[in-house]
This record gives structure tokens, C-alpha cells and sequence, in this order.
């Protein structure tokens, strides 16, 4: 079932001789349950392909479908629910509340939405992620690997449309950055969540079950990882 729709999305930086077209003319769509990776250098343009497709930027032309809804014709309030709901967001520094503990931070958007927590899928969330020791720590009395497991807890915990990852080792070392791949390799396995994840590292990218390469803001190759 397709899950995603992008057509011929365009996104301009300012006018005349300083028009800088980040994204030109992307067009791909996306099945429910793939692991998808978009790579480029810097400046390719797959950062603002990702927030566009998170609904925290606008496009300036083409369309966005998320399970079948079109994303920018939502006023600001439905896509702020949009967000909320449907995208599930993972940051290369974890974004987390220092105020409050990992089963807050996990639950946040659940009760951010006035819904009831699913005191059974957090249990089985926060297992998934080794975090059953860490429950009432807060972020600063976790390491970075465990930050962002919890990044990924607050992530699930909607059943979001997609989960989109934005660099998530980026600020990890080697081992940790090994299971933060395996932990959205195993969401991806176990719950068949679509999940979109930014890279510049090549190897990284080989984890997912396919490769869409980005240069100067347009989609130079969509391969099936073998």
C-alpha cells in the first residue's frame, strides 16, 4: 500500500540571482513498511526533502500525500495535528525535555494529543529499546545512545504514518551508532514502520531496503538495496 506520495516538488531560497532551488522537481512515492535512506552531500538538498515531508516546511510548488491526504492544503491547525500524529521525528541531537524523565519523554506526544497512553505497546516499546532500567532517569543521566533510543520510544509511540530520521548517528560513536541502526531496522521488522532516514554516510545507508541519492535538488538515482 502506498504510504507516501511526492510529486514534482520544488522548494526556491530567494530570487533572481540569489535563487537557490533546493529541491527541483522531486517525484517518488513510498510503500508502507519500506526503509527507505535519501543520501547526497551537503547542500543536496535531502534535509529540506525530509522537513517538507514532516510538514515543518512548506514547498513552494508541487504535492505532498500522505496516506492519501494531501498534506498542504491542512491549515496551520490540522498540520500542526498532522505532525503530531502522522510523523514521527527523529533528530541528530535528540531533542529531548531535560524536565522530564524517559517515560515522559516517550509518552509526550500521546499526551500532548489529550489521548490515553497504551500502557501495553509503551512496555513493549520501551523493552524493545533495552530501556527498562532507565524508566524514571532523566536525558542528562543517559549517555547519547541511550538519548536517542529514547528518541526513537517518543517516535513509535503514535504508530506515526512515517518515521522520519534526520542524521540519527550523527552525533554518536561507532558502537552505539551500530544499535540505533539496528533498533530502526528492528521498528521497521516488528511493527512494519515506514521509516525515511537522511544520511551522508553511504555505508549507513546500506542498512535500508532503498537508496534514493540527491544532488543539486534533484533525485539522481532510486535503487533497491540487494
Amino acid at each position: 500500500m502506498e504510504i507516501l506520495k511526492v510529486k514534482n516538488l520544488c522548494k526556491n531560497y530567494g530570487k533572481g540571482n540569489t535563487l537557490v532551488k533546493a529541491l527541483n522537481d522531486v517525484s517518488f512515492s513510498v510503500e508502507q513498511g519500506e526503509f527507505v535512506a535519501i543520501v547526497g552531500a551537503s547542500g543536496s538538498g535531502k534535509s529540506t526533502l525530509l522537513h517538507i515531508l514532516g510538514g515543518v516546511d512548506r514547498p513552494t510548488s508541487g504535492k505532498v500525500y500522505v496516506d492519501g491526504q494531501d498534506v498542504y492544503q491542512l491549515d496551520e491547525n490540522n498540520l500542526a495535528i498532522f505532525r503530531r500524529r502522522q510523523v514521527g521525528l527523529i533528530y541528530q541531537f535528540y531533542n529531548l525535555i531535560p524536565i522530564l524523565d524517559v517515560k515522559e519523554n516517550i509518552t509526550l506526544p500521546i499526551l500532548l494529543d489529550n489521548k490515553t497512553v497504551d500502557e501495553a505497546y509503551l512496555k513493549e516499546i520501551i523493552a524493545t529499546l533495552g530501556l527498562e532500567n532507565r524508566v524514571k532517569h532523566l536525558p542528562n543521566e543517559l549517555s547519547g545512545g541511550q538519548q536517542q533510543r529514547v528518541s526513537i520510544g517518543r517516535a513509535l509511540m503514535n504508530r506515526p504514518s512515517l518515521l522520519l530520521a534526520d542524521e540519527p548517528t550523527g552525533n554518536l560513536d561507532s558502537k552505539a551508532s551500530k544499535e540505533i541502526i539496528e533498533l530502526l531496522k528492528v521498528s521497521n521488522k516488528k511493527y512494519n514502520q515506514t521509516i525515511i532516514m537522511i544520511t551522508h554516510d553511504h555505508n549507513l545507508a546500506l542498512n535500508a531496503t532503498r537508496i534514493i541519492t540527491l544532488d543539486d535538488g534533484k533525485i539522481i538515482s532510486d535503487e533497491k538495496v540487494k
